[in-house]
């Protein structure tokens, strides 16, 4: 198989030519949604965490909490310093900060910032499931032309066999990078979450001790 040929599939002389057109207008979808998905959580989100602890409670044992809070918002969308400052403004306006305070706070943001991660990554899974069953589809549409043309048009049953065989490769095209990239994105969007549990319970300690 070359891919010319494959190519030629997106023909409409091609009896597989519907399955195609679908085939890559999911594909387009995958991109779409892996580009704004992989720049939003990698890139607009992440941050190195335990660096940028270290750095707060440097700030917060010094009392130095304006300084800590400018740091957090420096950072505008990463997902850490949003939670982080939110609960140093809750500590900042007391004298004396309480637990429930500053896990309101955290709370608060952490819901807010958890589905901002998540949107729409669950839709590369849906649509490499999409893409294999219409692949498959286009198979068994392949199937139907073959056994219907058999021992009467040979070139029928050549086109239904070349259609059931390239649908499924696009279908497989599809499907295959699109859940390579879910895995990748809900992979790391997992260890933001993960690293927000995390230091989100140090940073309260930490205020909590320090006032």
């Amino acid at each position: 198989m070359t891919f010319a040929k494959f190519f030629q599939q997106f023909s409409f002389e091609q009896p597989g030519a519907p399955f195609m057109y679908l085939l890559a207008l999911i594909f387009l979808f995958v991109i779409v949604i892996t580009v704004e998905r992989g720049y939003y959580v990698m890139l607009r989100s992440n941050i190195n965490a335990p660096k940028f602890m270290n750095e707060i409670r440097r700030l917060v044992h010094a009392g130095d909490f304006k300084k800590a809070l400018a740091l957090c918002r420096s950072a505008k969308t990463k997902a850490l310093p949003s939670v982080f400052g939110r609960a140093l403004e809750a500590a900042a306006e007391k004298e004396i900060v309480d637990f429930r305070t500053v896990q309101n706070a955290v709370d608060e943001s952490t819901l807010e910032i958890i589905p901002k991660l998540s949107s729409r990554t669950n839709y590369l899974a849906m649509l490499a499931n999409i893409s294999v069953l219409i692949g498959l589809m286009g198979t068994i549409f392949g199937l139907i032309i073959s056994f219907e043309a058999a021992g009467t048009d040979a070139a029928a049953l050549g086109r239904g066999v070349s259609t059931a065989m390239y649908t499924t490769f696009g279908g497989l095209v599809c499907a295959i990078p699109s859940i390579i990239f879910y895995s990748i994105i809900n992979t790391k969007t997992n260890a933001i979450i993960d690293d927000i549990d995390e230091y989100s319970v140090k940073l309260i300690h930490l205020l909590t001790e320090s006032k």
